[in-house]
């Protein structure tokens, strides 16, 4: 039996529109390939992406917000799609273990990340979050939210960027072990958790939202993973990706991998924080990472996805 993180991207979650009927649709179809990875055997502790959902709140927010009703700050926001997330996640993880009569329980936690308040990140925003728009419906944003800073994605369009600090220690980690060693299913550190510092033995909410998968990095560190499965919408990374020469990577030692993210070959923003995250877990444990895609999330093996080792 292994004990493994997965980080599942946002995409995982988001539909075609923005309804909450429609995303929970989206997570029903996820949780029911996480569920058959978890009868295999093995401890998995879950973690997701939040981009689109929190940036989508934090519009809602300031659209709606008074002077007698003001609008949330981003820490909350991180909160209450953990929450919302979470809660849906858990709902359809549980059903599935019903229909399959399987004797295992999904517990939602709302994780509080530590990261430092003197991190670059928060002077150089890089985090999409949100929808995106073309050239012509940014700068219309820009006029109802000139504070907002916004960014290609990958070439798929401009989004919100927000600070991303990198994640020091996930605060909740001991909770998320014992819930496991007790057969529990925790979806913890939703979005990267709720960016905190500690200030004078206080931990006090910052504005940002991490890299999920630089937190599903440190969760697996914290809570001692056997593996680290990273889920985004492709098979493999691959090097000169929608080239003619488009290479998917398969076993792929660090250094090798290392020194094609030199190369450039990975988008910021995309696959290049996925890769940096794989390096660090391999790095720091001597375990391997696994970058692939949902559809092959339970049939994981030598010969599947990008396995990152030393």
């Amino acid at each position: 039996m292994k004990k493994i993180v997965v980080a599942l991207g946002g995409n995982a979650i988001q539909a075609n529109d923005n309804s909450a009927t429609a995303q929970q649709k989206a997570v029903r179809k996820t949780m029911k390939v996480i569920a058959q990875m978890i009868e295999n055997g093995d401890q998995v502790a879950i973690t997701h992406g939040n981009g689109p959902q929190v940036g989508n709140l934090l519009l809602q927010q300031h659209k709606g917000a008074s002077d007698a009703n003001p609008a949330m700050p981003l820490d909350t926001i991180s909160a209450m799609t953990q929450g919302s997330i979470g809660y849906w996640m858990q709902k359809a993880l549980d059903d599935q273990f019903k229909h399959d009569n399987y004797p295992s329980q999904a517990v939602a936690l709302v994780t509080q990340t530590i990261v430092d308040i003197n991190d670059p990140a928060f002077n150089n925003p890089t985090k999409p979050i949100g929808p995106f728009y073309n050239f012509n419906e940014m700068q219309k944003q820009r006029i109802y939210h000139p504070d907002y800073i916004y960014k290609q994605d990958a070439g798929r369009g401009y989004r919100q960027v927000v600070a991303s600090p990198k994640p020091l220690e996930i605060v909740n980690a001991p909770i998320i072990k014992n819930l496991l060693n007790n057969n529990f299913v925790p979806i913890a550190a939703g979005g990267g958790g709720i960016p905190v510092v500690v200030d004078h033995g206080h931990l006090d909410g910052v504005a940002g939202v991490i890299d999920k998968d630089f937190s599903a990095a440190k969760m697996a560190e914290d809570i001692n993973a056997d593996e680290l499965v990273i889920l985004t919408t492709v098979d493999n990374a691959y090097l000169n990706y929608n080239e003619a020469n488009q290479t998917a990577i398969g076993k792929v030692k660090v250094d090798q991998l290392k020194q094609y993210l030199k190369d450039g070959h990975f988008a910021a923003g995309s696959m290049k924080p996925k890769i940096e995250a794989a390096i660090e877990f391999v790095e720091k444990t001597g375990n391997r990472a696994i970058i692939t895609s949902l559809r092959n999330a339970n049939k994981l093996n030598d010969e599947v996805g990008t396995i990152v080792y030393n």
